[in-house]
């Protein structure tokens, strides 16, 4: 048992593959402070767990540091493995084309499904719910649209 088993379980509750943190918000989650050498040393971040039960908890967790910025009192913990509950299976599964034998084998799932796991990640606090454009650039992309309607609409007419 380690003083450090609260971070493992604060991390493998995530949902996220990414996991930017303050220091504080570490200390929070542990309900104590880091020893010193976590606000002086970037190796008391590194991902070995020989000797470091601090480290041992986050690889635990299927996690790793990275992006430790030591001045800035901040890192980022990135996941090693995307978690079961994330909605597709852990091991993706070769597709098998159906043998052209009748009758065929139903395939449950499309050969991409998943095709594109863990190849991006959004940024936390990223609101993809946000319009690509604002009002001004909306406005001016319709004025725009307008005019070569209408550029487009004298040259079938043959007005100029």
């Amino acid at each position: 048992m380690s003083k450090y088993d609260v971070l493992t379980g604060f991390l493998k509750a995530q949902l996220t593959g990414r996991v930017a943190v303050t220091f504080a918000e570490v200390e929070e989650a542990l309900r104590f402070a880091l020893p010193a050498s976590a606000y002086t040393h970037p190796a008391w971040w590194s991902n070995d767990p020989t000797g470091h039960s601090q480290a041992r908890a986050w690889l635990d967790a299927g996690f790793e540091t990275e992006q430790v910025d030591v001045p800035g009192r901040r890192l980022v913990f990135r996941r090693l493995t995307q978690p079961s509950h994330a909605g597709m299976k852990e091991e993706g599964r070769m597709f098998k084309h159906a043998e052209p034998k009748a009758p065929f084998k139903k395939v449950d799932r499309h050969p991409a499904a998943g095709a594109m796991k863990g190849t991006f990640t959004i940024e936390p606090g990223y609101d993809l719910t946000r319009p690509a454009l604002d009002d001004d650039e909306l406005a001016e992309w319709e004025a725009n649209l307008e005019r070569k309607a209408d550029l487009i609409q004298r040259g079938l007419t043959g007005k100029r």
